[in-house]
């Protein structure tokens, strides 16, 4: 498997519960230059803060073993449809992205986005997965609209099936924890990754996003990925009942 693309953090078996996490990294491959001070590969527009600690802790301590993105999504963006006119963003939070002016769109598509999901299809039909979890992390104020609150912990998003997620709601409110659902941005709009991998082959899912300061430490990250383990075996338990009817 290409290092160059993505790298998988423990060992599936068939019928359980895998990760996958599109934002985890924010390295830029050597001979793409973005124009970006080395700031703003830090912040959340290069990176989903925190999610690539989630989702080690799960796979190495929780035994859900996960599939990360090693590329910046200022490159290009996984979690997006090729033909999106987010793919390669020009700006993102108000923030120029210059060296993304007049890219070369298939170029980059061959290079990164085409090989990371054929990657990822090919681990998802070998392993048969009872339950994904599609794991992001949100930051609790745009640059670009510091009037919006996001007042959610954690949140589910979802497009047609909710079968998961309604169950994960429920669950993780039962915890106290602060949920959002299809929220702060809506699974109808954002979820091509799992409207390709899961919802198209009827995998159930759970698309989750977590507030990237409560996940910015180790402590944050073991916490809730503790949490998310929790809540995700509950949740194919309960799938596993009701497909025994």
């Amino acid at each position: 498997m290409s290092e160059t693309v993505c790298r998988l953090i423990g060992e599936a078996s068939k019928g359980g519960i895998v990760a996958v996490c599109d934002h985890a990294s924010k390295r830029v491959p050597e001979g793409i230059e973005l124009g970006v001070t080395p700031e703003t590969l830090e912040k959340h527009v290069a990176w989903d803060i925190g999610t690539a600690g989630v989702c080690e802790r799960l796979a190495r301590r929780h035994h859900i073993p996960a599939m990360l993105c090693d590329i910046s999504r200022l490159v290009i963006d996984m979690h997006r449809e090729e033909e999106s006119s987010g793919l390669i963003p020009t700006s993102s939070d108000g923030i120029l992205i210059p060296g993304n002016i007049g890219a070369n769109r298939d170029a980059r598509l061959d290079a990164y986005h085409r090989p990371y999901h054929d990657m990822l299809g090919k681990w998802l039909d070998a392993v048969e997965p009872g339950l994904i979890l599609s794991i992001h992390s949100f930051t609790p104020e745009l640059e670009s609209k510091p009037e919006e609150e996001r007042p959610w912990e954690l949140a589910l998003l979802y497009n047609e099936d909710d079968r998961a997620a309604q169950h994960a709601i429920r669950l993780f409110s039962e915890l106290g924890v602060t949920v959002g659902d299809n929220e702060p941005y809506s699974g109808k709009q954002l979820n091509a990754t799992m409207n390709r991998h899961a919802e198209a082959k009827g995998r159930p899912y759970c698309a989750i996003e977590i507030r990237n300061d409560l996940i910015a430490t180790e402590t944050g990250q073991a916490r809730y990925a503790a949490i998310i383990a929790d809540v995700a075996g509950r949740v194919k338990l309960a799938l596993d009942t009701e497909a025994q009817g």
